[in-house]
């Protein structure tokens, strides 16, 4: 989806997150616990938080959040 590439692209470090998962806070706390503060991107926020998650699995994630991306590449949550 061009808006994860474009989200991606534009941050040094993305979290896609909702916000009532846990674990995607536990993921945004340990960032922060290491003085980076990446974009965190509330999917459960958008309207088109359904589209994104289904583009999240596309990408290789094995679930939709947390997923990390650092330098425009994926690093988080990869299928297993």
């Amino acid at each position: 989806m061009e808006k994860i590439a474009k989200l991606a692209s534009e941050n040094g470090i993305l979290i896609m997150s909702k916000s009532s998962c846990c674990l995607c806070y536990a993921v945004q706390m340990l960032f922060q616990d290491l003085g980076v503060h990446p974009l965190i991107y509330e999917i459960d926020h958008d309207p088109e938080g359904k589209e994104i998650e289904k583009a999240l699995v596309r990408m290789g994630c094995s679930g939709p959040v947390p997923a990390v991306f650092i330098g425009g590449k994926l690093v988080g949550r990869p299928m297993r």
